[in-house]
């Protein structure tokens, strides 16, 4: 078994993260060294197996996670600007709020910004009131799944957008922050997330236009 601390990833979950070291060490070879990337991927598996109920294909995850973090590294060590806002959506359990307001910025942004979203304390999966929610605005967030909030992305972030976490962000000078004050979507229903949601819409729309003009 691979041995990371004080968890241990399971000989077969090691094979399939050999597979996915592979191709993020190619997809990031010209910034990372292979032993940098593997340690990256197994940082990830290992915090999210943390929260998870299941682990069958958490190792898909996983090397969806390490290669966020590993651009978003790049992002905060380059001095050369990437001429997009990057924003970082920051809730308790990145199931409800972040998921989406990044889903909202995503869509309005059309490629214009980059956006990620994370948890202080990120449960198993997105609320499914919430997926049922963007999904009327023809907005698929089912394949999503919560993130911890990691340093590295609140390094690469220009505007950092709390909802609810208290103090669980780091705070670094040149950085934006804001809190937005909404409701908790987690234990509601439908008619709840929407209102939520349109909520959110409403203030992504106004960040949106006055980040891009």
């Amino acid at each position: 078994m691979t041995d990371t601390g004080e968890f241990t990833i399971p000989p077969a979950v090691a094979t399939l993260l050999d597979t996915s070291a592979t191709r993020l060490a190619a997809r990031f070879a010209a910034t990372f060294s292979p032993e940098t990337v593997r340690e990256c991927l197994d940082d990830s598996y290992i915090v999210l197996a943390a929260t998870a109920r299941v682990h069958t294909h958490l190792y898909v995850l996983a090397e969806r996670f390490a290669a966020e973090r590993l651009s978003a590294t790049i992002t905060a060590n380059s001095e050369a600007a990437t001429g997009k806002p990057e924003i970082l959506f920051v809730c308790v359990h990145n199931a409800g709020r972040s998921q989406m307001a990044a889903a909202l910025l995503d869509h309005h942004g059309a490629g214009r910004v980059v956006v990620r979203s994370a948890g202080s304390a990120p449960v198993d999966s997105v609320n499914p009131a919430v997926v049922a929610a963007l999904a009327e605005l023809d907005l698929d967030v089912s394949k999503e799944f919560p993130k911890p909030l990691t340093d590295e992305v609140v390094r690469a972030s220009d505007v950092v957008i709390t909802m609810g976490c208290g103090d669980a962000c780091p705070i670094y000078p040149g950085k934006r922050y804001l809190n937005w004050e909404l409701d908790d979507p987690a234990g509601k229903d439908l008619e709840a997330a929407r209102r939520i949601r349109d909520d959110i819409d409403a203030r992504v729309k106004s960040l949106l236009e006055e980040l891009l003009g």
